[in-house]
C-alpha cells in the first residue's frame, strides 16, 4: 500500500500549489488594479513637463464635480472661465488649488505633493486589500503586515496632506 500514501502526498502537494498559485494571482490582480486606478490621475500630476499648470478658484460644487475659473501659471497655458475638478474631501468651495490641466482642456487634477499622494490613494487601498489575501491565502504574515503598513501610511499621508 505504499502507492496510496505517495498518491495522497502528491494530491496534497498539488492542492497546496494550486492554492498558492490562485491566491498569488488574486493578490497580483488586486495590486495591478490599484496601480491602474491610481495611474489614471497620477500620470498628469507626476509627469507635468509640457502640461498646462495653474490654479483654480472653486466657485461652485455639484454632486460629483466642482468648477471655477482657471488662472495659468505655466508658459503657453490659457486662462479659462470654467474648468472642472473632482468633488472630493480634498476640494472645498471658495478655496484656490494648484492644478494640472488634463488633455482636452476642461478637467483638472490637483498638483503638488498633496495631488501626488491623493492620486495614489487607490493603490493604498489595494495594498490593504492584498495584505488580507497574502496573510490568509498565502500565509505570509510578515509580507502582509509590511503591505498593510505601506497602505495605511499612504492613505494617512494623503489625507494629512490635503
Amino acid at each position: 500500500m505504499p502507492s496510496a500514501v505517495v498518491s495522497r502526498q502528491g494530491a496534497s502537494t498539488a492542492l497546496r500549489f494550486g492554492r498558492l498559485a490562485a491566491m498569488g494571482l488574486v493578490a497580483a490582480l488586486i495590486l495591478v488594479a490599484g496601480v491602474w486606478a491610481s495611474w489614471s490621475s497620477a500620470q498628469y500630476v507626476m509627469l507635468t513637463k509640457g502640461r498646462e499648470s495653474g490654479t483654480i478658484r472653486v466657485t461652485g460644487c455639484g454632486d460629483d464635480t466642482c468648477a471655477g475659473p482657471y488662472t495659468p501659471v505655466s508658459a503657453g497655458s490659457q486662462a479659462r472661465a470654467r474648468v472642472v475638478i473632482e468633488n472630493s474631501a480634498a476640494v472645498r468651495e471658495g478655496q484656490t488649488y494648484t492644478v494640472v490641466v488634463k488633455p482636452g482642456g476642461r478637467e483638472v487634477v490637483r498638483s503638488g505633493p498633496a495631488g501626488v499622494l491623493y492620486s495614489w490613494v487607490p493603490l493604498g487601498g489595494a495594498l490593504l486589500l492584498a495584505s488580507v489575501v497574502i496573510a490568509g491565502g498565502l500565509r505570509r504574515t510578515r509580507a502582509a503586515w509590511v503591505m498593510a503598513g505601506a497602505g495605511v501610511a499612504l492613505v494617512t499621508a494623503a489625507f494629512a496632506a490635503l
